[in-house]
C-alpha cells in the first residue's frame, strides 16, 4: 500500500491520443507492390547477404540457407515465406505502467522518437553543444508529458558517458541510457546496445526498476533496437549478436535497415525499396531461426541522398514517398513496421523544419506506418536534438493523427431535424448540443500554435512559437519526476550500477 501511495503522489501521466488506423495513402499500385516484393525475394535467393557472424550463419544454414563460394548466404524463397508466415502480425509493446502499452501492427499509427543525435540545441542561446545524459533524461521526460507521442526511443547519445579506449564495451553508456529512459517515462521505450554483452546488465537494471512488479520478462516495456544489416546486403555481426542476446532475454526486437538511395542502395526509389525490403526480410528469417514467432518490429528506413553531394537528406519529397512505400510494403506482408519521417535538414525550428516535417510525417501516417520514428524533436539531419522542437512537433503530430482518423459519417452527423431546428431558430450552431458534444472528440486545439487575432498577438508582444515551446518545456521539467518507479527502485539501481545522471535534475 505504501508503494501505491508513493506512485499516486507523483505527477499524473498525461493522456495519450489514441492511435488511428492509416492506410488510405498508397503510393504503390498492387502490381508495383508485388513487383518490388518479387525483386526482394530474388535478391535474397540469388545475391544473398555477406558477413554473417558464426552463430547466425550456423542457424541460417540449418534452416535452409545456402552458402555461396564467396561466402554470401542466399535465402531460398520457401525459407523466407515460411519465416514471414511464422512471424507475428501484431506485437504487444507494454508500457512501464499497464495502461500505456501499445499494440503494434495492422496499420495503426503510433508516433515516436528515435535517433542518435550528438548535439543539443540550447534554447536560450541558440548554440549547439555536445549532448549529455541529462539532456537525454530531459528529452524522455518531455516525451512522457507529450500527448501525441506514443513511445520513446533514445533520441540522442549521452556523450559524457565514458566511451572509446577507456570504455570499449560502452557499458556505462548503455546502462545510463537505459536508466534515463526508464526513469523519465512510463511509456514504451527502446534502447540500442554497444555490444551484445551489455544486454544482460540492462535487463538486470530493468528488473530492479520494476521492483515487486518484475521481472522484466513479464513486462518487456523496452525494445532492443538492433541494426542487423549494413547496406548494401551485408549483415552486421554485432547487430546479429545483439538480436540473439535480446531474444534470449525476452526483449521485443526492432530490427533496422537504413540504406541511402544513390549511395548504399539503388538510386531508383523502387530499387532502393526492393533492396531494403530484402534486408528487412533477412532479419525476419534470422529471428525465425533463433526463436520462431518471437515478437519483432521491423524499421524499414529508405533514406535518400542529395545526389549533388551524396549527403543524406531526410526532408525531401522523395524521402516522404519512400517511407510511405516502405510502410505499404511491410503492411502488405503483415509485418509490424516502423519508418522514418520528420527528418528535417533545417538547423532550427523554422519554416523549412515545419514543412519538411509536416509532409514527411503526414504521408507516413496516412500510409499506415505502425510506428513513425525520428519524427519529433530532431533537427539538422537528425544530428541535433531539442526538447523545444519536440513539443512543437508533438502538436504537429496531433493534427496529423487527427487527419488520419478521417471523417465520421453517421446518422447523428447527418441530422436533418437538427438542421431544421437551427435554420428556423437561432440561425447558428454554436450553442447546439451536438456542437458542444463534438468539441473535444471531433476537433483538436493547439497549445503551442497561435490562433489569436493579429491585434491580440501584437498586444501580447508578438510571441514566437519557440518562446511558447520554451515555456512548455520549462513547465514539464519543473514539475519534477513522473514518479512511476516503485519506492526504492532508483536507490537499488544506483547501488547496483554506476549511474552518472544526477539524482535531482
Amino acid at each position: 500500500m505504501a508503494r501505491r501511495r508513493s506512485r499516486q503522489a507523483a505527477q499524473p501521466a498525461a493522456a495519450t491520443t489514441p492511435p488511428p488506423r492509416g492506410g488510405a495513402y498508397r503510393p504503390l499500385s498492387d502490381r508495383d507492390c508485388d513487383a518490388i516484393v518479387e525483386h526482394a525475394l530474388a535478391i535474397l535467393a540469388d545475391v544473398g547477404l555477406a558477413g554473417a557472424p558464426a552463430s547466425a550463419r550456423d542457424r541460417l544454414v540449418a534452416r535452409g540457407a545456402v552458402e555461396r563460394d564467396d561466402g554470401r548466404l542466399t535465402l531460398p524463397r520457401p525459407m523466407v515465406e515460411a519465416a514471414i508466415e511464422r512471424s507475428p502480425s501484431r506485437v504487444d509493446l507494454p508500457g512501464f505502467v499497464e495502461d500505456r502499452g501499445l499494440s503494434i501492427g495492422g496499420g495503426t499509427v503510433h508516433i515516436g522518437t528515435g535517433g542518435a543525435a550528438v548535439q543539443t540545441l540550447d534554447a536560450a542561446t541558440g548554440a549547439y553543444r555536445p549532448s549529455t545524459l541529462a539532456d537525454l533524461w530531459s528529452m524522455m521526460r518531455v516525451v512522457d508529458a507529450s500527448p501525441n507521442i506514443h513511445y520513446g526511443l533514445r533520441p540522442l547519445v549521452g556523450r559524457d558517458a565514458p566511451t572509446g579506449r577507456d570504455a570499449p564495451t560502452g557499458r556505462d553508456l548503455d546502462l545510463n541510457t537505459a536508466f534515463a529512459c526508464v526513469s523519465a517515462t512510463s511509456k514504451p521505450t527502446g534502447v540500442s546496445f554497444t555490444t551484445a554483452d551489455n544486454v544482460d546488465a540492462v535487463v538486470g537494471l530493468f528488473d530492479l526498476a520494476l521492483g515487486p512488479d518484475g521481472p522484466f520478462s513479464r513486462r518487456p516495456f523496452c525494445m532492443a533496437v538492433a541494426v542487423h544489416v549494413v547496406p548494401p546486403l551485408r549483415f552486421s555481426g554485432e547487430g546479429c549478436d545483439i538480436i540473439e542476446a535480446a531474444v534470449g532475454r525476452g526483449m521485443v526486437v526492432q530490427t533496422c535497415s537504413a540504406g541511402q538511395a544513390g549511395a548504399t542502395s539503388p538510386a531508383s526509389l523502387a530499387g532502393a525499396l526492393a533492396q531494403g525490403l530484402a534486408e528487412i526480410l533477412a532479419a525476419v528469417v534470422l529471428i525465425d531461426a533463433i526463436k520462431p514467432g518471437h515478437p519483432a518490429i521491423h524499421a524499414f528506413m529508405p533514406f535518400v541522398s542529395d545526389l549533388r553531394t551524396g549527403a543524406m537528406t531526410g526532408g525531401g519529397g522523395e524521402a516522404a514517398v519512400a517511407s510511405a512505400g516502405a510502410a505499404q510494403l511491410l503492411n502488405a506482408l503483415g509485418l509490424p513496421n516502423a519508418v522514418s519521417a520528420g527528418i528535417t535538414d533545417a538547423k532550427v525550428a523554422d519554416t523549412q523544419s515545419g514543412y519538411e516535417k509536416g509532409y514527411t510525417v503526414a504521408l507516413a501516417a496516412q500510409a499506415g506506418a505502425d510506428m513513425v520514428q525520428l519524427s519529433v524533436g530532431m533537427l539538422g539531419s537528425i544530428m541535433v536534438a531539442s526538447p523545444e522542437a519536440l513539443v512543437i512537433d508533438d502538436e504537429m503530430c496531433g493534427a496529423i493523427l487527427r487527419s488520419v482518423r478521417g471523417i465520421a459519417v453517421t446518422e447523428d452527423a447527418l441530422d436533418l431535424a437538427m438542421v431544421e431546428s437551427v435554420v428556423t431558430g437561432d440561425g447558428h450552431y454554436l450553442g447546439h448540443p451536438q456542437t458542444l458534444d463534438l468539441m473535444r472528440t471531433e476537433y483538436v486545439y493547439p497549445t503551442i500554435g497561435d490562433r489569436a487575432s493579429v491585434a491580440d498577438w501584437e498586444t501580447a508582444g508578438r510571441p514566437a512559437i519557440w518562446d511558447r515551446a520554451r515555456r512548455r518545456v520549462s513547465d514539464i521539467l519543473s514539475a519534477g519526476r513522473p514518479g512511476h518507479l516503485p519506492a526504492g527502485a532508483e536507490e537499488s539501481i544506483r547501488s547496483a550500477f554506476d549511474i552518472l545522471i544526477p539524482a535531482r535534475l
